[in-house]
């Protein structure tokens, strides 16, 4: 069974030319040349996906439209370093001023909020992770 029935070449062209996004741009760009009748197989040497990459690729197309079949699934990624009682008790911390958790500073520093972690939770973080964990809180 032919695979991209149901998506039509001006689809995927007008979709090419909407978006930004370097994964889908990539996906596109093979889907098309399915359509324009290159094999899988020179897909994949032209491009360096796997076979299989480029199969799942198509079959995404096929089973869920256009738009669902350019985004990433959803990925679990590492577990947090502290779990939501730690991150709600810490954004509780940081409601006060740092004297009343013990420190000598009128505000929280990303430099401080990183002590803080360290100190209260044995968590190491960057300075990047704690802007953006500041960020969240």
């Amino acid at each position: 069974m032919a695979k991209l029935e149901s998506i039509t070449g001006d689809e995927l062209r007008t979709a090419l030319a909407a978006t930004t996004d370097h994964k889908a741009v990539q996906r596109l760009m093979i889907a098309l040349a399915y359509t324009d009748g290159r094999s899988v197989g020179h897909l994949s040497r032209l491009y360096g996906v796997p076979q299989s990459t480029i199969y799942y690729w198509l079959d995404r197309f096929d089973e869920r439209g256009l738009e669902e079949a350019l985004e990433d699934e959803p990925r679990s990624g590492r577990p947090r370093k502290l779990g939501d009682e730690e991150r709600d008790a810490l954004a509780e911390t940081f409601e006060a001023p740092p004297e009343e958790a013990g420190y000598e500073s009128s505000s929280w520093s990303t430099e401080l909020v990183r002590e803080h972690i360290r100190h209260e939770y044995g968590v190491e973080y960057s300075l990047g992770h704690v802007r953006r964990l500041l960020r969240e809180l």
